[in-house]
């Protein structure tokens, strides 16, 4: 008999039928999608542009003999929207949940700022949240996850992350009202909130390096918290285990965001 993934074991959780990722292919996305299709689930991790990872990514679930497809599609326009759902129809499987990681955003001071950083934050990491969920209803079946992906900044005020901060607030209170709207449905909606994770995302953060070390050296567990601890997390919201979790945030950065020294 053949053994499980060590990586689908650390937790139990199994998850049936399929996932949505959107920006499934890098960082935490990444690590949520393997996580997902490692716990029993056919995930369809959506990407836009780095085809090389992305191949990378789904060469890896072969090997594993996983159910993995691909989705490249551009969640901020009406014909990308539409494959995300055709993709959706084509594999088969009851759709499970959605899991959104995708997000893209300007990390400037306010007088750098223009209208056009905002509505270009505001189209990928709320609107095409809002989208999606609208499209995919109708194929959630009872019992579905929602899972958005936030960030400390929807709550606190960082440093040159005003427009990406505002974008995360309006996340988590639209998810919170998905999470009363849609539980008669037997859908439930959560957010996660990871703290700073080294991921390629903090290259684009004006003295992000330093700012990764400080995190770390706050954190009472004295690291950073891991891609692969919040993909857990978000199996977990996914899973049968948490079905009395329903518009919540769960924060994932090691207690960092509670620690009082400097």
């Amino acid at each position: 008999m053949s053994q499980a993934k060590p990586e689908a074991m650390k937790t139990g959780f199994s998850l049936s039928g399929a996932f949505l990722v959107t920006g499934g292919t890098r960082g935490i996305g990444r690590a949520i999608s393997m996580e997902f299709a490692r716990a029993g689930a056919h995930v369809i991790a959506n990407y836009l542009r780095n085809e090389k990872t992305a191949g990378e990514l789904k060469s890896l679930a072969d090997d594993e003999k996983l159910r993995f497809d691909l989705c490249r599609a551009d969640l901020t326009s009406p014909d990308g929207l539409q494959k995300v759902a055709a993709e959706v129809d084509q594999i088969g499987s009851p759709l499970c949940g959605l899991v959104h990681c995708a997000a893209i955003g300007a990390h400037r001071p306010i007088a750098d700022l223009t209208v056009r950083h905002l509505e270009w934050t505001m189209a990928l990491n709320v609107r095409a949240f809002f989208e999606l969920v609208k499209l995919l209803l109708p194929k959630l079946v009872p019992g579905s996850s929602i899972v958005a992906l936030s960030s400390p900044g929807a709550s606190r005020a960082v440093p040159d992350y005003a427009v990406v901060g505002a974008s995360k607030g309006a996340l988590e209170s639209l998810a919170r009202h998905l999470a009363v709207e849609l539980a008669p449905r037997g859908i439930r909606t959560n957010v996660v909130a990871p703290g700073a994770i080294a991921t390629d995302a903090w290259k684009a953060i004006p003295g992000g390096e330093a700012k990764l070390g400080e995190a770390a050296r706050r954190s009472p567990l004295g690291r950073l918290v891991t891609c692969e601890e919040v993909a857990q997390t978000a199996r977990f919201l996914c899973s049968p285990a948490a079905s009395g979790i329903n518009g919540q945030t769960l924060v994932v950065d090691g207690g960092a965001g509670i620690a009082s020294w400097c």
